[in-house]
């Protein structure tokens, strides 16, 4: 490792000194806030900002009208079921009330059928 150079404390704290100096130079060379090209870039961000904003305002509306086009359409097909189980229901209703006279009628028929046979063996005796 003869190739190496030994750097004696002047040196390396010249060094550093002539680093801190580029590094302030170049912090220097940064436009200041009144530069046009400063003033542009930040004009370019806040339009892009804005134009961000009515995107995310034009979602949010959509989005409300989506929802609100969603709850019309469930009320009207909770509408739509709740009167076809009411229909249902009165369907039913009718053919247990349809049930019940047949029933009746059958009722009264064999009634009368049993009645008749009762009346023709008195007849015979």
């Amino acid at each position: 490792m003869s190739g190496m150079k030994q750097k004696n404390f002047s040196e390396r704290l010249s060094a550093a000194r002539d680093a801190k100096q580029a590094m302030a130079a170049k912090f220097r060379q940064r436009p200041g806030s009144d530069d046009p090209a400063v003033a542009e870039r930040r004009a370019a961000r806040a339009a892009v900002s804005a134009a961000r904003d009515v995107r995310l305002a034009e979602r949010e509306a959509q989005r409300r009208a989506e929802n609100a086009q969603r709850a019309t359409d469930e009320a009207r097909l909770a509408a739509e079921r709740e009167a076809l189980a009411a229909e249902q229901a009165e369907q039913e209703k009718r053919a247990a009330a349809e049930k019940a006279a047949n029933e009746v009628k059958l009722e009264a028929e064999r009634k009368a059928a049993r009645d008749a046979r009762y009346a023709a063996r008195k007849a015979r005796k």
